[in-house]
């Protein structure tokens, strides 16, 4: 990560301070804040410096590789692209709804994956910052100075997210970037061996899970005005849930409430959201800016994610979920929570809703037999909208009578949140830089608030190698005042595997 303070091209008289990149998130983003000469901040912006193109050269393949392809937008969760675009084809094949069999491993894949990356968050990307503090020493802030400091809590992540890698594997083919689901259902079923195999470590997660929610809580009783203020900020919220409002992560009706909790849409077929969602292009970005039409672009910005979900629905299906819910709305009082803080602990309890949906699914014979295919009634495109680990997920594809993809348009979880992630950056910037007086911790507390979105910035583009960190201090004359670098301060594994 590189920092500097110098002096801005334009505005006239504003200086520019630019982290870049920010670390511990999967690809590459940086951020540029605006200071006037009283050193407050006039502009925060994070910005998307890469183009992938994934929506152009979609165009003209068969339908049926596009599920594979679109996995290869993000190492850390191809299932829900995958599955996304599966859901959208099925429409094209008229298989709606796919078979009670396909249902299942789908959702069993599905759930396997949002609790393998909510576990990767949590416990390797987050934690450092969360149990040392956001200005500890760099050295250890990190999961190797978890895993000495909290052996024991670095052991549950681990395992946790190994639970639900071989959940993928057994349902998908392999750990990334499988073939399990097909337009029209799935090409294989689970087997008696592999379901006993999972079922057997179920009791285990459920309580690696259980703590896991257990620490956040801790969290927040041991620093409520930090956990309460931090990066807080009135905004719309937008997900899934189920027909009776229960959460869903794999399937269900478009939902949005307003800052204050009241409902702005319900029950929306998900192959309408055009009717509710419109994208805003700025040109300092190239990742879109998307709002509620009915609220226009000033007002109708929303989060997405697991704060959304857990605030949005009206119980969690899942008897130990639901009590931390409960427990989750009782801390806000009344009100709803909105410091981005909070997604950590709504993130732990879809964990542990994970465990609980794997244990039931495990016990469905439908996993075991049945039809692998449906087909029905040819179409001309579809709609797929799924809740990802990050939030709702949208693939929209058109389809030539030739089988060949005419059109794709892709919303993803992170582009949904790239509004509030500006106004996360801005709050704490507002809050906490001084202007004057560079440390890294400064810095480390602007990252802290992008990483509570769990952001796949470019979904898994990877930096190879290592980051050192170099700050420089510039006077308005331009004249260097002060100027450190650090050693690496952030490394990332370019297998699409694991990103730190």
């Amino acid at each position: 990560m590189t920092f500097a303070l110098e002096t801005a091209a334009h505005p006239v008289g504003l200086r520019r301070v630019v982290i870049d990149p920010v670390s511990r998130v999967e690809g590459h983003g940086k951020v540029t804040l605006l200071l006037d000469e009283h050193d407050n901040v006039q502009q925060a912006r994070l910005h998307i410096v890469e183009f992938r193109g994934f929506e152009k050269f979609i165009e003209g393949r068969p339908y049926w590789e596009v599920p594979v392809m679109v996995q290869r937008l993000c190492g850390i969760c191809p299932v829900s692209h995958h599955l996304a675009a599966a859901k959208a084809f099925d429409r094209v094949v008229g298989a709606v709804p796919v078979s009670a069999s396909a249902t299942a491993v789908r959702r069993l894949m599905h759930y396997g994956q949002i609790l393998q990356s909510h576990a990767l968050h949590f416990f390797h990307l987050s934690s450092p910052d969360l149990l040392f503090g956001f200005d500890s020493d760099v050295a250890k802030r990190n999961i190797v100075g978890i895993a000495q400091a909290h052996p024991d809590i670095a052991k549950k992540g681990i395992f946790l997210r190994k639970f639900g890698q071989e959940i993928i594997r057994i349902t998908s083919g392999k750990r990334v970037h499988g073939t399990g689901a097909v337009p029209g259902g799935v090409n294989k079923l689970v087997t008696a061996a592999e379901r006993d195999i999972l079922l057997r470590d179920v009791p285990q997660m459920l309580q690696w899970a259980q703590d896991a929610v257990t620490i956040v809580k801790q969290l927040h009783a041991h620093q409520p005005a930090l956990y309460h203020n931090f990066a807080s900020f009135h905004s719309n919220w937008m997900s899934l849930v189920r027909l009776d409002g229960a959460l869903d992560l794999y399937d269900g009706v478009l939902r949005a409430r307003d800052a204050m909790g009241k409902i702005v849409f319900d029950g929306l077929d998900d192959q309408r959201y055009l009717d509710v969602i419109e994208e805003e292009v700025r040109p300092w970005s190239y990742m879109k800016f998307p709002y509620l039409r009915s609220l226009g672009p000033n007002l109708g910005w929303y989060r997405v994610g697991p704060l959304a979900r857990v605030q949005n629905c009206d119980f969690i299906p899942s008897e130990r979920a639901e009590v931390e819910r409960q427990v989750f709305v009782a801390w806000g009082k009344g009100e709803l929570l909105h410091s981005s803080l909070a997604y950590h602990w709504a993130r732990m309890i879809e964990m542990l809703h994970c465990v609980e949906v794997v244990g039931h699914i495990l016990a469905d014979p439908a996993l075991l037999s049945g039809d692998l295919l449906t087909t029905g009634v040819r179409q001309r495109g579809g709609v797929g909208v799924i809740e990802a680990p990050r939030g709702t997920l949208i693939h929209d594809y058109d389809v030539g009578d030739d089988d060949l993809v005419t059109r794709c348009n892709l919303i993803v979880s992170t582009t949904h949140n790239n509004q509030a992630m500006n106004e996360a950056v801005r709050c704490v910037a507002r809050d906490y830089l001084n202007g004057h007086d560079i440390t890294e911790g400064l810095l480390n507390h602007i990252e802290v608030a992008i990483r509570a979105y769990d952001p796949c910035l470019s979904c898994a583009t990877h930096a190879l190698g290592k980051m050192p960190l170099e700050v420089s201090l510039v006077a308005a004359d331009g004249t260097l005042l002060d100027y450190r670098q650090t050693a690496s301060h952030a490394a990332h594994e370019n297998n699409g595997d694991l990103c730190l």
